[in-house]
């Protein structure tokens, strides 16, 4: 800093946020003269932007400007200052507290003397309290709690941590590893702790969708923390379970007397979204919330989770798609259907069977019948505390066998609905770079009569079930829909890099992987100045992991397969299966599974087609 006489004073500031004391905030100033000699008076105050002026907008991904919160600031003492925050129009509150915790407060009080060119540091830790708590918070003792020393090293510990099981490291590319870093850091801030709050579309970083949360959490994030950090995985799912009385009313407003509806947007479990067409009508996050509940219990066999509030979700998801569904006779058979659904692809609203919706429908009735069974084999009698028997279990089964998935004959693929390929393509006239996202430049009805996707739908549900289909349907199913995809949806590019790599495409997956991980560096959606691509973030850890290295699970086998592209020198990842963390090592030429801490999984490994055993501390190499 420079006074106007030319006479300077260094500054430095060291801020950290605790990580597992998630209430703190500290920061440190640190003086020291240059050429100055003289008083220095400190005063630090939490900052409150003017309100920003709404600017009409059509595209939906915007905040609606809601004005900004109302901050009113008291001054406890000389050391300690509280602010309450409030919400202009629910009211809803905050109280912060911010002092300083170093034994200086009389520096409020009188200036700094700096003319002994000595370092001269203010230690200051603000604390936020919850709603309702401002009556019953001892701000001094709740500073005494901590210091600035403490909440470095709860931060660095976390971090530490973070790092140890889920590392990722890109050779032959610094920009590309640096990329990734970042996006597996805002993964991890912006993800809820508590039990009580999720993962925004746009994370900390910005106003888009104010704050709300979608399915993106359970299909695009949530894999990264199942795989690296179950608890949180567990807390981001006990979010949704909180939300489950809020679910079972929204399907009765929705004419479904049985089960529940979790809402498409939200942030307190009721429905959120502006558009129903797209958005409520979504149903499919039913069966998402149900396939991450699988997943996780997959990998971590977690029964006193499924048994707190696992089950139940899945319970109660089935029956809406059983209340919700409808039998249709066809000939001498019988399929059951979903009607007037929102698959992923928004730019194709309400229509009968899609693809993906009836796929994981099916998925989410089978899963009732293998957690009741995972549970019935530890407690005989248990199930009957869910208000299910043997005859439910059959129920759910034979809805399973007999949901419908559409397919053409003709072009011997998964179809997306039933009308979807009867439609006209999109025309090439109006497939022009200024007309993208189509969204902003046509009326959704106009959208709706083409055979146009937004992003991947039916392909989404084959990067979930590779079991489903061969390579030679999936590359028929590849190249027709790809040549329909807009992308103008960030969940997009993942899914086709995931399943080009699949394919044996790795130049093809790479082009998608890269548009994937730089998006927000190079705008690619036009909207970045709104708030990062959280999903799209979950969705570059994907297309590594999923994509170029073959990860999935299935049956309690991990499978591994090296599809990595001649761009990428070298691919290393760490993951969490059960209590190991394994380190995955790829070249072109190599691919290694190494322990690096905790027991030998029980789980079964394949290494490119071949079923290998682990040995903790070395590795398999082929």
């Amino acid at each position: 800093m420079q006074t106007h006489q030319g006479e300077t004073i260094q500054m430095a500031v060291k801020s950290v946020i605790g990580q597992n004391q998630t209430n703190f905030w500290g920061a440190s100033y640190s003086f020291v003269a240059g050429n100055y000699a003289g008083g220095l008076l400190i005063s630090k105050a939490i900052a409150v932007p003017a309100e920003a002026e709404a600017i009409p907008s059509a595209d939906p991904r915007k905040t609606r400007m809601a004005g900004l919160p109302v901050c009113e600031t008291e001054f406890i003492n000389q050391g300690l200052q509280r602010y309450h925050v409030k919400t202009r129009t629910t009211k809803q509150a905050v109280t912060a507290f911010m002092g300083i915790i170093t034994p200086h407060a009389k520096l409020l009080q009188q200036p700094l003397d700096l003319g002994d060119r000595q370092a001269h540091t203010l230690e200051y830790e603000a604390y936020v309290g919850e709603v309702g708590e401002q009556n019953t918070i001892d701000p001094a003792a709740q500073f005494l709690m901590s210091s600035l020393s403490a909440l470095i090293a709860d931060s660095r510990g976390f971090w530490q941590g973070v790092w140890q099981r889920s590392e990722v490291t890109v050779g032959g590319n610094d920009e590309l590893n640096l990329a990734i870093h970042y996006n597996v850091f805002q993964l991890n801030q912006a993800a809820g702790r508590d039990g009580r709050t999720n993962i925004a579309a746009k994370g900390l970083s910005g106003s888009g969708y104010e704050g709300h949360y979608f399915w993106d959490t359970e299909m695009y994030m949530l894999p990264y923390f199942t795989y690296t950090n179950q608890p949180m995985a567990r807390q981001l799912l006990y979010y949704r379970y909180q939300t489950l009385p809020k679910a079972r009313a929204r399907a009765r407003e929705m004419g479904v007397n049985k089960g529940a509806l979790f809402a498409w947007r939200t942030i307190n479990g009721e429905e959120a979204s502006a558009y129903f067409p797209a958005g409520t009508a979504q149903y499919h996050i039913d069966a998402d919330v149900a396939y991450a509940v699988g997943k996780y219990y997959e990998i971590t066999r977690d029964l006193d989770f499924i048994l707190q509030c696992g089950f139940e979700m899945v319970l109660e998801t089935a029956k809406f798609w059983e209340n919700f569904g409808s039998w249709h006779q066809v000939g001498a058979s019988s399929r059951f259907e979903f009607h007037t659904v929102t698959g992923p692809d928004e730019y194709t609203a309400l229509v009968n069977n899609n693809y993906y919706t009836n796929r994981l429908a099916k998925h989410n009735f089978e899963l009732v019948g293998y957690l009741a069974n995972e549970i019935r084999q530890r407690y005989p009698n248990k199930l009957a505390d869910f208000g299910i028997g043997p005859a439910d279990l059959e129920k759910f089964q034979k809805l399973a066998d007999h949901v419908y998935l559409p397919y053409s004959t003709d072009l011997q693929i998964n179809e997306q609905d039933d009308s979807f390929l009867s439609k006209p393509r999109w025309p090439a006239d109006k497939s022009t770079p200024e007309n993208f996202p189509l969204l902003l430049h046509y009326h959704p009805l106009t959208i709706y009569r083409y055979q146009v996707a937004k992003q991947a739908d039916t392909l989404l549900a084959d990067y979930l079930f590779p079991e489903d289909l061969s390579i030679d349907q999936l590359k028929r199913e590849y190249d027709y829909y790809e040549g329909v995809t807009t992308h103008d949806s960030s969940l997009s590019r993942s899914i086709f890099s995931i399943l080009a790599a699949r394919m044996g495409d790795p130049e093809k997956a790479y082009k998608y992987f890269m548009d994937t991980a730089r998006m927000d560096l190079v705008n690619l959606q036009k909207n970045t100045a709104d708030g990062l691509h959280l999903a799209n973030l979950g969705g570059s850890w994907l297309a590594l992991v999923a994509g170029f290295s073959g990860f999935y699970v299935q049956d309690e086998v991990v499978h591994f397969t090296n599809h990595l592209p001649q761009e990428i020198t070298r691919l290393t990842y760490r993951m969490k299966i059960a209590a190991s963390v394994l380190e995955i090592d790829l070249s072109v030429d190599k691919t290694s599974v190494t322990v690096i801490s905790g027991p030998i999984p029980t789980y079964g490994v394949s290494v490119n087609g071949e079923r290998i055993s682990l040995v903790k501390s070395s590795s398999y190499e082929k």
